[in-house]
């Protein structure tokens, strides 16, 4: 596993603009055999999930798979597209390693787990505070994911066989990061911000996600 490293920041206008603009709207339309409105099941979710980041981003490269394990990125390698593979199937696992992917800048994602530094669970007190550290910011992008979707967003602190972490402090910097991708004081990585654009124009017609959905109480 590679070291922790400072993650490059790979930016784009924040969330307050609308959009799509002049050509971000290229390939955003949506391909799925059934509307997002339709499905029944988690199972039939993860499906329409894949088939369509695999469809919109399929300029990267990249693949999003159905892993049967814990989760973990592959890079590109012999004529094959490097994988995101989130957790035994589950739907908000695959937000949240789509969430770290986006905020991968190109050099990461030639790495393995995109050269994330990571301990499993068990982890000391200090292992904690740097997980926490590097689980704000793609904690928050899944949150948008999620309320685009119209699911339920809960924070993880991951570590439950370890020291847990100070849980509300946790909450609060992930809201403190969310607002300041709608107030323009951080910026959106560009691929998180494509994929919302593409989750709301089939599941909120078009409807950008606004501020004011987002409560810090929501997150208890």
């Amino acid at each position: 596993m590679h070291p922790l490293q400072p993650q490059p920041e790979v930016t784009t206008s924040s969330l307050v603009r609308i959009l799509p603009t002049s050509d971000s709207g290229a390939g955003l339309e949506p391909v799925q055999l059934s509307a997002w409105s339709s499905l029944q099941t988690e199972a039939e979710q993860v499906d329409w999930l894949i088939l369509h980041f695999n469809h919109w981003f399929s300029h990267h490269n990249v693949v999003l798979v159905k892993g049967c394990g814990e989760p973990e990125y592959f890079p590109a390698q012999d004529g094959q597209p490097a994988r995101i593979e989130f957790a035994h199937g589950f739907f908000n696992s695959a937000l949240h390693e789509i969430s770290h992917w986006t905020i991968a800048g190109a050099q990461r994602r030639l790495l393995p787990d995109l050269g994330y530094w990571y301990a499993p669970d068990g982890r000391s007190q200090e292992q904690q505070v740097e997980f926490e550290k590097v689980e704000i910011k793609p904690q928050a992008i899944e949150w948008l994911f999620a309320q685009a979707f119209g699911r339920k967003f809960r924070v993880s602190l991951d570590n439950l066989t370890g020291e847990g972490g100070n849980g509300r402090s946790f909450k609060d910097n992930v809201y403190t990061q969310l607002q300041a991708y709608f107030n323009g004081t951080a910026k959106l990585p560009r691929d998180a911000e494509r994929l919302i654009q593409c989750i709301c124009l089939c599941t909120r017609q078009g409807k950008m996600l606004q501020a004011d959905e987002f409560q810090r109480e929501l997150l208890d």
